[in-house]
């Protein structure tokens, strides 16, 4: 006969299930840094390629914010084809994760409504310094490029 202390036996019990959490939350917290350095990328990447086109907005007197908006916009469409393509294999991946999941539904929509929301934030996040600094651009220092 073994005698244990009820914390004891309520740790062993909850251990695995503990692990399982920690080990999601750390790949969860490890794919929202890889999705902010990846839209980074992209926005960066795409403001490097207009800077002439928005050198040329800018002189014909696009304001700053429009300039800011242009981009941001154009960061968003990228991460909403990518919410859209994660979305529907989140879904198809759910029943493979099903039995790992507590209390939770397969496909919860309060769980996809807060990644998506999370997503939009991490575009904004990560959006903001090339927005910055497309909208600092010199008109006729991106003219001269040409």
């Amino acid at each position: 006969m073994k005698f244990t202390t009820i914390e004891a036996m309520l740790a062993e019990n909850v251990a695995a299930p503990r692990f399982r959490t920690v080990l999601f939350a750390a790949f969860g917290g490890l794919a929202m840094c890889l999705a902010m350095a990846g839209i980074y990328g992209v926005v960066a990447y795409a403001v490097g390629r207009r800077t002439n086109e928005i050198g040329v907005r800018i002189a014909l007197g696009a304001s700053t914010g429009g300039v800011v908006r242009l981009v941001f916009r154009q960061g968003l469409a990228f991460a909403g084809i990518g919410l859209g393509l994660g979305l529907a294999a989140s879904i198809a991946g759910t029943r493979l994760l099903q039995s790992m999941l507590f209390q939770v539904q397969p496909n919860d929509p309060w769980v996809y409504s807060a990644v998506a929301a999370m997503v939009g934030v991490v575009t904004l996040v990560a959006g903001y310094v090339p927005a910055s600094r497309a909208a600092r651009i010199d008109p006729v220092a991106a003219l001269r490029q040409e």
